[in-house]
């Protein structure tokens, strides 16, 4: 299942939504043709519990099997604005030291024995299919995707056996790291495009991400590389504090090696950032403001 959030038009609230195929259903819109109206936010959603979101599930196979019903709350893809799949959320958390670095050498975190935590701020993140202003001199090597988890329901002490058990799913981060050249702020970044619920996936472990510039690969890397894998950040976070439903954890991001890395954005390039065949956030480069 593919979980969005969206608004229609510039300045429209923030709705949830779930995607059928090229369209869109507005969750809290479909839930009324057929009960009680359900939340208008994922994050109200998965504080809601697992109860509301097979409700979601069933309302998106309703509208697969027969739409007419819902038409009133379908959307085509290209009428809507999506937006990050939690804007509620005020951070991201991640680990250091997951991924192998630019100079090729392997992750580190899992030598020390205890991921180093650390936070970012989720505020000014667009969401996919978004114009990104970033200044001049960018260049590959400094973005890549990040896999980001979801949390689903609270969790505390869990073990790695049962640590996929607490999330929602995934959905990707792709964070300008060197676009604050004034300092003093956060780097600008594309969230999104969906939380794609993790029965959608093979195998969570063993995931291929994917970056290009308009439609040049320039990066391609497995999860399996990471020091740490999405259980095991889990299994040790919670040990010390509780995760509530909503929250977002990095894995770390992949960043380009190589020639690669040094190629330069400009304004009109297109970045997209995949998980390879399952799903895409795609960004154009705008040019910055003019001071």
């Amino acid at each position: 299942m593919r979980l969005v959030t969206y608004s229609v038009g510039p300045a429209g609230p923030a709705r949830a939504g779930v995607r059928v195929g090229h369209r869109v259903l507005d969750i809290e819109a479909a839930s009324r043709v057929n009960g009680e109206p359900m939340a208008s936010s994922l994050k109200a959603l998965l504080v809601a519990g697992r109860g509301a979101i097979s409700r979601v599930q069933a309302l998106a196979k309703a509208a697969t099997t027969d739409a007419r019903p819902l038409t009133q709350a379908m959307h085509e893809e290209r009428a809507i604005r999506f937006l990050p799949p939690v804007p509620e959320a005020d951070t991201i958390l991640g680990i250091e030291g997951n991924c192998p670095r630019r100079n090729g050498e392997a992750a580190k975190g899992k030598a020390a024995q205890d991921p180093a935590p650390f936070s970012m701020s989720a505020a000014g993140f667009a969401g996919h299919d978004a114009k990104l202003a970033l200044p001049a001199g960018i260049s590959c090597g400094e973005f890549g995707p990040a896999l980001v988890f979801v949390i689903g329901r609270t969790a505390a002490g869990v073990s790695a056996d049962d640590a996929l058990d607490y999330v929602a799913g995934v959905t990707i981060l792709n964070r300008y790291a060197g676009a604050d050249p004034k300092g003093g702020g956060e780097s600008p970044g594309s969230l999104g495009p969906e939380i794609v619920t993790m029965d959608e996936f093979a195998d969570p472990g063993e995931m291929w991400l994917i970056c290009t510039v308009n439609g040049e690969e320039f990066l391609r890397v497995n999860t399996r590389d990471q020091a740490w894998t999405m259980p095991e950040v889990l299994a040790h976070v919670t040990r010390k504090h509780a995760l509530e439903p909503g929250d977002m954890y990095s894995t770390g991001a992949f960043l380009a090696q190589g020639g690669a890395a040094d190629r330069k954005l400009e304004p009109g390039d297109v970045v997209e950032c995949s998980i390879e065949g399952v799903t895409t956030l795609r960004t154009t480069i705008a040019a910055p403001a003019p001071d």
